[in-house]
């Protein structure tokens, strides 16, 4: 059987749909638990239960200072050798992310996915096409972001979750291969165009500046995760390309440019409609 780790979130349930559209026999688990899911919580290490899992999608659990990320993954990494899983395919990050705030969770990781005494695969996810429309910020009369003119080779969730069911349901065929799953490169102007509008670039002390002040709801830790995804587009580290996900899905990549429009557009003042 194949479980999906965090299968609540937008990602895991994403995996977990396309593995039982592909009749695969998978189940996920989350701390908050749908019908037929495993209850699975990384901070209660002794209550990690994978009896009878056999390939493991370690979805990263990111959303918290490092220390706590690489405690979660080692603790799943641990029951899982324990429990006999056969395989553990994680999600990490792309390959040219190496200086984002949050980079060193998942190489710390990718460490101990190799060193667990499990075959293993590594999926370095680039950055959402989501994430990247969610990022910019509607003014006056358009868009405004600190990523310049930098591109981002972003990708669509969907085609992340494709990859890695088709992965997890046959992961012998990828032991010990470390994937870079990033898509086509967009820029804001591609975006601020398709909406009609023109995008304004604001510098990164402003950005980080509204990040603190203008947005109680993030955590003490996420202003420099962002500020660091700001500052690699706008300096052109996060454009490279690879041919690993199309390579995977048999096909070509989801257009992300229109992935970002739809997700820019959904965060659109309902007075500039």
């Amino acid at each position: 059987m194949i479980l999906v780790t965090g299968a609540s979130g937008n990602l895991g349930s994403a995996i977990l749909a396309a593995l039982h559209a592909c009749g695969a026999i998978a189940t996920g688990g989350s701390r908050t638990p749908g019908d037929g899911m495993r209850l699975l919580d990384f901070d209660d290490p002794s209550g990690i239960d994978l009896a009878g899992v056999s390939t493991l999608v370690l979805i990263s659990a990111g959303y918290a200072e490092d220390d706590q990320v690489i405690g979660r993954h080692a603790a799943v990494l641990d029951a899982a050798a324990r429990d006999g899983v056969r395989h553990v395919i994680y999600t990490s990050l792309s390959g040219v992310g190496d200086h984002l705030g949050f980079a060193l969770a998942h190489r710390a990781t990718e460490r101990r996915v190799r060193a667990c005494g499990l075959p293993w695969t590594i999926l370095r996810n680039g950055l959402y096409a989501e994430l990247f429309g969610g990022l910019l910020m509607w003014g006056d009369d358009g868009v405004e972001s600190a990523f310049g003119d930098g591109a981002l080779a972003a990708v669509a969730r969907a085609d992340l979750a494709e990859a890695a069911a088709i992965i997890a349901a046959d992961p012998a065929q990828h032991s010990g291969r470390t994937y870079d799953l990033v898509g086509t490169p967009i820029t804001a102007a591609d975006v601020a165009a398709r909406l009609g509008v023109p995008h304004r670039t604001i510098g990164l002390g402003e950005y980080r500046r509204r990040l603190l002040n203008e947005m109680p709801e993030l955590l003490p830790f996420q202003p420099p995760m962002l500020s660091s995804i700001a500052t690699g587009i706008r300096h052109g580290f996060l454009d490279g390309t690879s041919p690993d996900l199309a390579d995977i899905l048999g096909r070509p990549v989801c257009d992300p440019l229109a992935t970002a429009v739809a997700a820019a557009s959904a965060t659109r003042p309902w007075a500039a409609r």
